[in-house]
């Protein structure tokens, strides 16, 4: 029974993911907030579920691969796609042909986040920190702009639909999902201080973003990820 739980909590996060897709197209973005927070909790303890009752399984590994691909591949496609109708034409309730094949570069995160998660279940260097954006940050990012246009965070609903924005958002994350950038993980082996000063740093870090910046923080906190991975490769601390 034991062996199943992992893939049990791994089949939330898929499950979890679908629904969200559900509710981004019925633009019910706080729920799928919500289905999008507990996918990424179940993402995160499944493997930890699997170490504590020491249960290796190959239909683990790929049904953990596919979930993600739902949860961390299709849906940050599916919010951009979203946002980039709403800024490409203000009367979203029509679809018209031209509107929606201008927003369809929005799922070339989605085909980046493919590769990225085949590069990473064959790539052995991955097996304790990251090479590359890893998908679930990437969909926090999006999950910011879902959020800031839901609330018009500090005004910025017109600033985050702006396809002159979106575009090149796009363009940068698909890159950084494959790119050759080490980046540390969020899981912890331990709680000292040392061999965790980066992951330590982030959390605080990411606490003080939600408390002051609410929402906006998810947005920010990836944009300091990113950065202290650029950190640590310039001064080569990783």
């Amino acid at each position: 029974m034991k062996k199943n739980i992992p893939h049990i909590i791994t089949s939330i996060n898929l499950f979890c993911g679908c629904c969200a897709l559900a509710c981004i197209f019925y633009n019910q973005f706080f729920q799928a907030f919500i289905f999008l927070f507990v996918g990424a909790w179940a993402d995160y303890f499944d493997g930890m579920a699997a170490r504590m009752l020491d249960v290796k399984s190959e239909l683990g590994k790929e049904l953990d691969s596919l979930a993600d691909m739902v949860s961390f591949g299709v849906v940050p496609g599916a919010i951009c796609y979203m946002l980039l109708v709403r800024g490409l034409d203000k009367n979203f309730e029509e679809f018209p042909q031209y509107l929606i094949l201008a927003a369809l570069p929005a799922f070339i995160i989605t085909v980046f986040s493919a590769l990225r998660l085949a590069k990473f279940n064959l790539d052995t260097r991955q097996s304790e920190n990251f090479i590359g954006l890893n998908t679930p940050s990437c969909t926090i990012f999006t999950v910011g702009l879902m959020l800031i246009y839901h609330y018009d965070s500090y005004g910025l609903r017109e600033f985050v639909i702006n396809p002159l924005f979106l575009y090149p958002v796009i363009l940068i994350l698909s890159y950084l999902l494959i790119a050759e950038l080490p980046m540390f993980s969020f899981k912890f082996k331990n709680l000292k201080w040392a061999g965790n000063e980066n992951r330590i740093t982030f959390v605080i870090a990411s606490i003080l973003f939600i408390i002051l910046f609410k929402e906006v923080a998810f947005s920010l906190i990836i944009m300091l990820y990113v950065l202290l991975a650029v950190i640590n490769l310039r001064t080569k601390q990783f």
